[in-house]
């Protein structure tokens, strides 16, 4: 692969290449500004170049996870099955940058590894790991809130005799794993796609599950021609509808009622209604699952008891029922087949909690009660979510101010879009917006949308630095915690509380009042003339790149 020549400086770097790089790249073209990207992979993508594992797959019903900037776009693009697979989403994201010519300003293959800001200059200068150096008026980080993979944590690791993998940097080329014997540490969403397709390739297979998970059947197929043929007759008010909704998709499923508000032969009957339409229609169905102490424990009994029926054995159906957290208070997940994988004789569950590993050794995997022999390990041990890709790039602001002490007590960020101290900073889907609860596709256009017309109503005034105000910065942050401590969230130990990582602040990183909600009040912010944000000359219009 040819490396691409980095210019000196450009009007706009834009730091990432997967869905909201490429539509990055595509709307700073419509506002005629320079525009240059960094992307550590050789190619488009993002997540969807990295999680390649067998099972992969979107949790997203396909026909909403789309652009919707071009409607030529939308007819012209096929989805095969209802929840798409990596690949058909990698060959999705390959096909925009081919029809839009995305490609030509995007160095691949290269890891930003610096970025700082001059206060003389109102400019960033960003470094990679290359030896480039480039300098911009405008950094756009579109890094994605799951791309920093959490490392392997457990001591041995080096004396293993056998070949260990990560599921989010699976290889290029095939695995084989007949005849072998493979064990995968973690049961969060990766771990739970990949288990029922190892189970069905290896020879033995064992789970290490330290916390079970909620998981709810996918229910996958082909695209259903009728539902399709209702879509795409107005495909682009679908998208805009969905944008008006609290998790960016439409709710199908979706008594609006109190759980408890209705007769237990009728809760029952709308669960098992929301079970057989696969989605995550289950913690849809009732509004106030995720608020309400008893509906919650509803919601639980009910998965409690397909897990039951499902696992013939009841020993390691009980290992396999979440107790510790709420339902849904950790991202729910989507299967094929995961329960059912535990009732094969060549599959073993080992609970954690109860017998800990202790390390890792030549041969295997040794717990406090057992040895158990491997031939190949699987990491899904999840991300450094939200806020750890950001930290990544070695961010310092205003006054040589790092973001990562700036953020040693937890992130704050105004909206997800912008932090204060760190002028003409945009974030994609940045700590404190709707991120990773609603659909991706959708909180994408919306950010990258609110982050050009930002550029440009600075542009078109003569105003050269745009940053958040740190009171309005403060302010959020306060309500983004208040609307957390509202719901059952805070109450279990999550990735979106950031309690999957040693040492990383306890804080909820998501705003949780809905995608509907964040929309409509970014909309007034901008209305009453962007509040909470402030423009600023400084320097001369001679002195600008």
């Amino acid at each position: 692969m040819s490396l691409l020549k980095v210019p000196p400086q450009v009007d706009v770097l834009v730091i990432g290449a997967g869905f909201a790089g490429l539509y990055a790249h595509y709307k700073l073209r419509g506002i005629g500004l320079t525009a240059f990207g960094f992307e550590a992979a050789p190619d488009v993508g993002g997540t969807w170049y990295w999680n390649r594992y067998p099972g992969a797959r979107c949790d997203v019903e396909s026909l909403d996870y789309s652009y919707s900037f071009s409607p030529e776009l939308l007819d012209d693009w096929r989805w095969s099955e209802r929840f798409a697979t990596q690949p058909e989403i990698l060959r999705y994201a390959e096909h925009v940058a081919d029809r839009f010519d995305l490609r030509r300003d995007i160095a691949f293959a290269t890891r930003v590894t610096a970025c700082s800001y001059d206060d003389a200059t109102a400019t960033w200068t960003i470094r990679s790991d290359r030896g480039e150096t480039i300098r911009c008026r405008y950094l756009i980080a579109a890094v994605g809130g799951l791309s920093l993979p959490k490392p392997p944590e457990i001591p041995g690791l080096e004396n293993f005799a056998g070949r260990w993998l990560q599921t989010s940097a699976w290889p290029h080329e095939p695995v084989d794993v007949a005849g072998k014997r493979v064990g995968v540490i973690g049961t969060g969403s990766s771990g739970i796609q990949v288990i029922p397709i190892l189970a069905q390739q290896a020879a033995h297979l064992t789970v290490f599950q330290r916390t079970p998970n909620y998981s709810v059947p996918a229910l996958n197929g082909p695209v259903d021609p009728a539902y399709e043929a209702h879509v795409r007759a107005d495909y682009t008010a679908h998208h805009r509808a969905n944008r008006q909704t609290k998790g960016g998709v439409p709710a199908r499923i979706n008594t609006g009622v109190s759980a408890m508000s209705v007769t237990p032969e009728e809760r029952q009957a709308q669960f098992e209604k929301a079970w057989g339409f696969g989605t995550f229609s289950l913690q849809a169905v009732f509004n106030d699952l995720t608020t309400h102490p008893k509906s919650n424990a509803a919601g639980a009994a009910f998965v409690h008891a397909k897990i039951r029926k499902i696992v013939k054995d009841p020993a390691t159906a009980d290992k396999l029922l979440p107790k510790t957290f709420p339902f849904g208070t950790k991202r729910l997940c989507l299967d094929t087949g995961y329960y059912a994988t535990f009732n094969r004789d060549d599959v073993t569950l080992v609970d954690l909690r109860a017998s800990p590993i202790e390390r890792i050794t030549a041969s295997g995997i040794r717990t406090s009660d057992a040895d158990h022999p491997l031939d190949l390990i699987v990491f899904a041990t999840g991300f450094d979510a939200v806020t750890g890709p950001l930290l990544a790039l070695g961010i310092a602001g205003a006054n040589g101010v790092a973001l990562r002490d700036a953020w040693a007590d937890g992130p704050q960020s105004y909206l997800g879009l912008m932090v204060a101290g760190f002028p003409n900073l945009f974030t994609v889907n940045g700590p404190s917006s709707p991120s990773v609860l609603a659909n991706m596709l959708q909180t994408i256009e919306h950010h990258v949308d609110w982050i050009a017309d930002c550029i440009a109503h600075a542009e078109h005034r003569g105003f050269d630095r745009i940053e958040a105000r740190a009171d309005a910065q403060t302010s959020w942050a306060q309500e983004v915690a208040d609307m957390a401590d509202k719901t059952l969230y805070t109450k279990a130990e999550s990735w979106y509380m950031g309690a999957n990582v040693p040492g990383k602040p306890r804080v909820f990183l998501m705003y949780i009042g809905g995608l509907d909600r964040y929309v409509d009040r970014v909309e007034a912010i901008v209305r009453d003339g962007y509040a909470g944000f402030a423009f600023s000359r400084v320097r001369v219009p001679e002195e600008r790149l």
